[in-house]
């Protein structure tokens, strides 16, 4: 009881110093500078609005008007920090500027009532009898090697399988492997083999283990597993616990993770990307971004549509768009819906318009059990996982809830809890409210 007595005094001290270090922002802009103060608030909201529509510009013109573009987007802020110099105010600026950061800090720490990383407990499992672990040596940088994984597994009793360059069809390597008498499926290497195995365990209900021997990991961590040492997670082998998580799935292939429509699937399988990466973006995107290249898409998600975005996003379960800190991430993977990301814009003034945030028109953010993907040409490119497919139109992508048992160890990282939004009127009746503290939010990924 003491413990938690502190802690809703701690809350509420953060809550008190939020309000006043905002409230101290505004009094100290209005004191020193009066009336000039919402010039001084406008002048530097047009820098910003300004310098995202030549970065705009940039993208989606070539030559001359490309680099008048370029220079103007960088000239835009600093414009703004030369006429903030000239009234010898920019100490007033970056004061208030300070007392706003200290008021969202104090923010969310008072309403994150549970800064501790969440790890669902999941249902303890007996060990495999025969696990199959398919693992490819040159995924990471060849952390397979670097970490011993091939020889730490067979010491835990699973059988390897050595993923060559003339490997060939992986699911069928899992395939095999079943029809071998595994009873247990596991990866370790990037995201896209991860999606084309756990695709055959969940088809033949076996459990799957994930070792994140990748680049990026994703699906690893919102499992909550340590990707710094993937041979932690061949502790599932041995101390393991069982979770259901979802599957996503577009035009009938698996993914884990999430499938890209749009600017970045049409620039990433350019010839030409792999080689220069740099200049291949700077060559296709104004004829992507302006629709003169590529395919018009369509997304359908029950009464929403969306008519031409040039980015579109379906993930296995909604990532934390609102979280800066956090994006990228997903908060749980048994939701059983699949998160969209829209974005559309046509022109500069839309594009200095996403500056708003979730609450910029040409940003769609919603989460569906299913939705549909439709072109103005008969196949569309389409990044899943990370690897590069073509694909017919319309393209259905629909979430499987529940497909996938996923066996992860005991103990482990788990998922860091995500950063609350801010709301003022929570935190003005948490300072100055007598009561209790706020109630613990918990919702690691996996748990249901």
């Amino acid at each position: 009881m003491r413990q938690a007595g502190r802690g809703g005094a701690r809350q509420r001290w953060s809550a008190r110093l939020a309000v006043a270090s905002a409230a101290g922002a505004g009094v100290l802009l209005l004191c020193v500078a009066g009336l000039r103060s919402v010039g001084l608030v406008a002048v530097g909201a047009a820098g910003l609005a300004v310098s995202a529509a030549a970065g705009w510009w940039a993208l989606t013109h070539r030559g001359v008007v490309r680099g008048i573009a370029l220079v103007l987007a960088v000239a835009a802020p600093l414009a703004v920090l030369a006429s903030y110099v000239a009234a010898r105010l920019l100490w007033l600026v970056l004061a208030s500027l300070g007392l706003g950061v200290l008021a969202a800090v104090a923010g969310w720490t008072a309403l994150r009532t549970d800064t501790a990383a969440g790890t669902a407990p999941g249902r303890p499992v007996p060990p495999p009898r025969h696990a199959c672990l398919l693992m490819n040596p040159r995924s990471g940088g060849g952390k397979v090697g670097r970490f011993g994984l091939k020889e730490k597994a067979e010491a835990l009793g699973a059988e390897v399988v050595l993923l060559g360059p003339g490997s060939g069809d992986v699911a069928g390597l899992a395939r095999a492997a079943l029809a071998r008498g595994a009873d247990l499926l596991g990866v370790a290497g990037g995201d896209g083999t991860q999606a084309l195995v756990a695709g055959v365990a969940a088809e033949h209900g076996v459990p799957f283990v994930v070792v994140p021997a990748g680049t990026r990991n994703h699906f690893a961590l919102d499992l909550g597993l340590d990707r710094e040492d993937p041979s932690r997670s061949l502790e599932a082998l041995s101390d393991g616990v069982e979770l259901r998580v979802d599957l996503g799935r577009v035009g009938g292939r698996v993914f884990v993770n999430n499938a890209s429509f749009g600017a970045y699937a049409e620039v990433v399988q350019s010839p030409a990307y792999r080689d220069d990466k740099a200049g291949t973006l700077l060559r296709l995107l104004p004829g992507v971004l302006t629709h003169e290249h590529g395919p018009r898409l369509t997304v359908g998600a029950g009464s929403v549509t969306v008519d031409g975005p040039q980015a579109v996003l379906v993930s296995n379960n909604p990532y934390r768009v609102g979280d800066r800190a956090g994006l990228g991430r997903r908060d749980r993977l048994d939701g059983g819906v699949l998160g969209l990301v829209s974005v559309k814009v046509d022109s500069a003034v839309e594009a200095a318009d996403l500056l708003r945030g979730r609450h910029a028109p040409g940003l769609v953010t919603l989460a569906s059990r299913e939705l549909v993907v439709g072109a103005d040409r008969p196949e569309v490119r389409v990044g899943v996982d990370g690897e590069a497919l073509t694909l017919p139109t319309p393209v259905r992508c629909v979430s499987e809830p529940g497909a996938l048992r996923v066996r992860v160890p005991r103990h482990r990282p788990g998922v860091p809890a995500a950063r609350p939004r801010l709301e003022w009127r929570r935190l003005w009746g948490l300072a100055f409210t007598a009561g209790p503290a706020l109630p613990v939010v918990r919702g690691p990924a996996g748990e249901g």
